[in-house]
């Protein structure tokens, strides 16, 4: 199987609502790469500046807990791949439907560049009653 990189075009953690299996949350990971690029360039940001990117991420991700709602009900999580259509996936990986959020709050959070790869971070979360009003 190819690396990562090459076969997964997003990924996704959706938390949901245990008896219902309503979606509450969900956290996108766009991945962009130039699979020829990738092939031929080698990387441009050192480690450590990759590991700068990482923690900003990482810090984002933390603080989210200011403005995410919170979520009282016992929940589960499903880990979902996007993948091109022509790829060998894990015999352990099954289809799922696309898992969305009717008319979600979205937060869109800072980008991951390695300048062979980016991944695009964006949260969305289901409406509490009380902000629309």
């Amino acid at each position: 199987m190819a690396g990562s990189w090459e076969v997964t075009k997003n990924s996704s953690c959706d938390y949901e609502q245990g008896p219902t299996n309503e979606v509450l949350e969900r956290w996108n990971f766009s991945i962009e790469t130039d699979k020829e690029l990738d092939k031929k360039v080698s990387r441009e940001n050192s480690d450590k500046e990759i590991m700068r990117e990482i923690q900003a991420i990482m810090r984002q991700i933390a603080s989210s807990i200011t403005y995410l709602p919170c979520l009282d009900e016992p929940c589960i999580f499903d880990v979902l791949a996007y993948t091109d259509m022509d790829v060998a996936i894990p015999f352990t990986w099954t289809e799922s439907d696309p898992k969305l959020i009717a008319n979600p709050q979205m937060v869109k959070l800072h980008s991951f560049d390695t300048k062979i790869g980016k991944v695009d971070t964006l949260v969305s979360y289901k409406n509490d009653e009380w902000d629309e009003q």
